[in-house]
């Protein structure tokens, strides 16, 4: 081709830089039609899933926890029409120098970083005493409870068998025939929900980073259909009643059933049977699975620290506000009485028993409402944690009870 070139004149330079460009350009057009056929493949499978789209998936999947709040389509719980600020101590909490961390003494500063914490609250006698957020936070911002949520899911049901609409016996598929698949999955209760009992074969192992994303739990919390990811997820892992096993499907279908008794979505549930007689000062909202949705009852109720606090007063005062008893008396003892052990800790109707006498709202990544009995102790503590460090954290956490 040089030769053809040089005999009309042409420099065998200008030849060889004609042709890589046309080469250049040929490459460009189909690595860019590769991408864009693949990006809507890509699109069409995650619709298919009933995922959100690739943007939103990179979005949320890459978040920082306590964002999310503001990424997912949800629904608003509306602060009460009377709100109740906190009372504010007039003494000043002493903050130990240091605290006992994986059997070495840090400092508290220490602790609050190398958890990554976004809101730390200390109340005694019902008064805060110490109140703390990283730099950026604001007071009364929106941050996640993830599975704090499902103890909001529980004094709902309690509140409903306390009116006798709910019988822990009920089964699942008495609310759901449609669901029924001829399996044990049938004979599911109500109890064997609320006590993390059912079987249903949707674990919770959290994934990490992308490879994670197709895991049953990830497919949950992302699906825009949540209809159709339960009809999907029928399977039994081990039958119900016969021992516990932390799984959230359990709390998305107790919600799916207070959602068929009642006739009204969750957040307004919350909002009018716990949000308005506590006080809360604060919007909140539930993430849903699409807008005008339903909500994802096992996680994704998000608010202020000081409101979440406010949960924790309502546990230490009995489930009374004032004269209002908005968790019936048999639920509180229902919540506060462990009935088998999860994780090494005791566990109750979506509620933790680390220790004695204490009841504690656990969420992913340290959302913690931790609440001493004895001591009528409430500490809040949300955070950005993506190590497991539940454990030697919840331990300092009693150390600060006194």
């Amino acid at each position: 081709f040089q030769l053809l070139y040089s005999f009309q004149g042409i420099p065998s330079n200008q030849v060889y830089s004609e042709s890589m460009f046309r080469l250049l350009t040929r490459t460009v057009r189909f690595l860019t039609t590769f991408a864009v056929l693949g990006l809507i493949a890509v699109w069409v499978l995650l619709l298919y899933v009933r995922y959100p789209d690739p943007i939103q998936v990179y979005k949320v999947g890459f978040a920082q926890p306590s964002k999310t709040a503001y990424l997912l389509p949800s629904r608003d719980v509306p602060a009460s029409a009377t709100p109740t600020p906190l009372l504010i101590s007039d003494k000043t909490e002493v903050i130990p120098s240091t605290v006992t961390w994986y059997g070495n003494a840090i400092s508290f500063q220490e602790f609050l970083d190398k958890t990554s914490t976004n809101a730390f609250l200390i109340l005694r006698n019902g008064k805060v005493t110490y109140e703390w957020y990283r730099s950026g936070i604001a007071h009364d911002q929106r941050l996640p409870s993830y599975s704090v949520a499902k103890t909001i899911i529980s004094i709902l049901a309690g509140q409903l068998i306390a009116e006798g609409k709910l019988k822990e016996s009920d089964k699942l598929v008495d609310f759901y025939p449609e669901l029924k698949t001829g399996t044990s999955f049938d004979s599911i209760t109500v109890q064997q929900l609320l006590d993390m009992q059912s079987g249903i074969d949707v674990p919770d192992n959290y994934p990490t980073g992308p490879s994670g994303w197709g895991s049953p739990i990830a497919q949950m919390y992302a699906t825009t259909d949540m209809n159709y990811f339960l009809r999907g997820h029928r399977k039994m892992l081990f039958e119900p009643g016969s021992k516990g096993d932390y799984r959230s499907v359990d709390t998305q279908y107790m919600g799916m059933i207070i959602r068929k008794i009642t006739g009204k979505d969750i957040a307004a549930l919350a909002h009018d049977r716990i949000w308005e007689p506590i006080g809360a000062e604060y919007l909140a909202t539930w993430s849903l699975d699409k807008k005008g949705g339903i909500e994802k009852a096992f996680c994704c109720f998000n608010a202020a620290a000081r409101d979440y606090a406010k949960l924790g007063l309502l546990i230490k005062n009995q489930g009374k506000v004032g004269n209002i008893q908005v968790i019936p008396t048999g639920w509180m003892k229902r919540l506060s009485t462990p009935v088998e052990n999860l994780d090494n800790w005791g566990y109750s109707a979506y509620m933790w028993h680390p220790y004695p006498n204490v009841d504690m709202m656990l969420g992913l990544h340290e959302q913690i409402v931790y609440t001493d009995l004895q001591s009528g102790t409430i500490i809040v503590k949300l955070s950005d944690n993506l190590k497991d460090d539940e454990n030697e954290t919840v331990a300092v956490l009693k150390a600060l009870t006194y």
